[in-house]
């Protein structure tokens, strides 16, 4: 049995990450890239560490150490990116037809470097 759950998230984690690698191929602008490629590989990677740490119990607690960090360190990280690119001008896609982040940074912060 737990070779069979360590193998699933080995694979389930490998789907996610290939995911994620094709959002960054497919996806229009640095914005919906970064989004596509964090949530994916966020997930790809947590559920192939907890993989490897099933399949080798006495690695299970680095591996769960790790799990954690990668799930708390990507979404900060990813969201400190994009709003370092909103603030410096980087442009959304021409179809993009909602700007939410404009709410948040203010329409006069945009393209200036504080």
């Amino acid at each position: 049995m737990r070779l069979i759950l360590g193998y699933f998230l080995l694979y389930f984690g490998a789907i996610f990450l290939f995911l994620g690698a094709f959002g960054l191929i497919r996806l229009p602008d640095l914005y919906t890239r970064m989004q596509a490629s964090t949530k994916s590989t966020t997930l790809g990677a947590f559920a192939s560490v907890l993989g490897v740490g099933i399949l080798h119990p006495d690695w299970f607690v680095k591996c769960l150490v790790v799990a954690l960090f990668i799930l708390l360190t990507a979404p900060v990280g990813s969201s400190a990116l994009m709003r370092a690119a909103y603030k410096t001008g980087v442009p959304l896609d021409e179809r993009t037809t909602v700007d939410d982040a404009k709410e948040f940074f203010g329409e006069e912060e945009k393209g200036e470097a504080k």
